[in-house]
């Protein structure tokens, strides 16, 4: 529901997914919430179905929030996060996973820490759905790269808009450099 939230806001268009049951919400109005906070927790769900298991993303959340790794103002009911410290020690106690947060990363050092790790979480613009675009800014969304070297660089995108932005899209290392914040978590299973 990518294009509706982007063009109605995530509270107009997430009131009509039939799905939301799905993702561990409690309500629908949890799951308006949260459902534009969670793309680090949907990189996760993915690290954890590569064994198997199958966690809603919302209630990955609640937990990941125990640990500090969201900051929510009941107030506002505005999220802070993913706060990448406490994630990484809430994946290695809840998950026996290992991550580690990295920053100053060059787009060209990908490869090699996936040839380290399994997975990197990436901090990009999430106008990455739209490669032919410039993007306004980098970070404030998260990718999982799954397979990175110079012909290109593989990733699933929790928030592309159809199949081909969304499971395995593809970027030249040159046009994933333009959306990458050069930080993110290395995770290995």
């Amino acid at each position: 529901m990518t294009l509706a939230v982007l063009a109605e806001g995530a509270d107009t268009a997430l009131r009509r997914d039939p799905l939301w049951r799905g993702s561990g919400a409690e309500t629908l109005e949890e799951y308006a919430v949260w459902a534009a906070n969670i793309c680090g927790m949907a990189c996760l769900k993915m690290i954890l179905a590569t064994r198997g298991e199958i966690v809603p993303t919302i209630e990955l959340a609640r937990r990941c929030t125990r640990y500090g790794g969201y900051v929510v103002n009941e107030a506002d009911q505005s999220i802070k996060g993913l706060i990448y410290a406490p994630f990484v020690i809430f994946v290695r106690e809840a998950f026996g996973l290992h991550a580690e947060v990295m920053t100053n990363v060059a787009t060209a050092e990908i490869p090699a820490i996936l040839g380290r790790s399994r997975f990197f979480i990436a901090s990009v613009s999430s106008s990455i759905r739209w490669p032919e675009r410039e993007p306004p800014s980098k970070g404030g969304h998260l990718v999982l790269v799954t397979a990175a070297s110079d012909d290109g660089f593989r990733f699933h995108n929790p928030s592309g808009h159809t199949r081909a932005t969304q499971e395995n899209a593809v970027l030249a290392p040159y046009d994933f450099d333009r959306f990458f914040a050069n930080r993110g978590i290395a995770v290995t299973i």
